[in-house]
């Protein structure tokens, strides 16, 4: 199947890159910044893998339509994989505008140009599968991480609008949560503009709560190729649920915030409004 995925000069983007590669998939990884191939050429030629890479900026329309324009070229996209994403850091009080409409461009409305600009081949085909990436904070508020959270909330609830639009065109919508894993995810990772860590009114809190982030992943070692793996496996499944959380605190917020599986309120929710596909 052809493969395409944002996000992949590091972390679970890459990771998933490689992993679809190796069970023989045609995989188009994309890149916002071609000039950070590096890591990604060296384990594709350590592992002697082949895939296609181009650029592609999720921010900018053009760049989408250009990457999945050249993608369709070659042959129909059987997977996408929604990755791109990254993370910034500020109270919510301190959260500026210019904050939030970056957190959400990224994360949010980049999910939705890249799903937009694949669905119609995906539709006209009857067939396709879209992936996207969300996070155990997609299930819970998180201090500092409120405007990640957020967008990652919205990735949920926009994946489930999806599931109950498209399926009746043969496409299926999974979404992969994953907990904290040891990537360079992190290092991406950025200050609101009006956040200071040090002199912000709520430091203290700050410094409590990363720190207890801290000692948690020093207890863990996660590994972020289960993360790639669930999402080879969630994408290639005949039968798969929407929600697939990765990681010990992935999976316990689940149980706590989601008793009740999607599928079963999906049932319900169709019977009560007579509307099946």
């Amino acid at each position: 199947m052809r493969v395409l995925i944002t996000g992949c000069s590091s972390g679970f983007g890459l990771e998933t890159a490689l992993e679809f590669a190796r069970r023989g998939h045609d995989v188009v990884a994309t890149l916002r910044n071609l000039s950070k191939r590096d890591r990604l050429d060296a384990r594709v030629d350590a592992e002697n893998l082949h895939l296609e890479v181009l650029p592609l900026d999720v921010t900018k329309p053009s760049s989408v339509a250009r990457a999945v324009e050249a993608t369709l070229h070659e042959a129909p996209i059987d997977i996408l994989v929604n990755n791109a994403g990254f993370q910034i850091w500020t109270s919510i009080e301190e959260a500026t505008d210019e904050d939030v409409t970056r957190q959400f461009d990224t994360n949010v409305v980049g999910m939705l140009r890249m799903t937009r600009a694949v669905l119609p081949s995906m539709r006209a085909r009857k067939s396709g599968v879209i992936v996207n990436v969300s996070s155990v904070v997609g299930m819970t508020g998180s201090p500092f991480e409120g405007l990640y959270s957020a967008s990652k909330h919205a990735v949920e609830a926009l994946s489930e609008t999806l599931e109950f639009e498209v399926r009746g065109f043969g496409v299926r919508v999974v979404v992969v949560q994953p907990g904290g894993y040891p990537t360079e995810f992190a290092d991406n990772a950025r200050f609101g503009s009006q956040f200071d860590p040090t002199r912000s009114p709520y430091a203290d809190g700050y410094r409590s709560w990363t720190g207890t982030l801290a000692r948690m992943e020093g207890h863990t070692r996660a590994d972020p190729r289960d993360v790639a793996r669930t999402i080879v496996d969630a994408a290639t499944s005949t039968s798969p649920p929407l929600y697939w959380p990765v990681g010990a605190e992935a999976l316990l917020v689940d149980s706590l915030r989601r008793p009740v599986p999607f599928e079963d309120y999906e049932h319900a929710l169709r019977t009560t409004l007579a509307w099946w596909d």
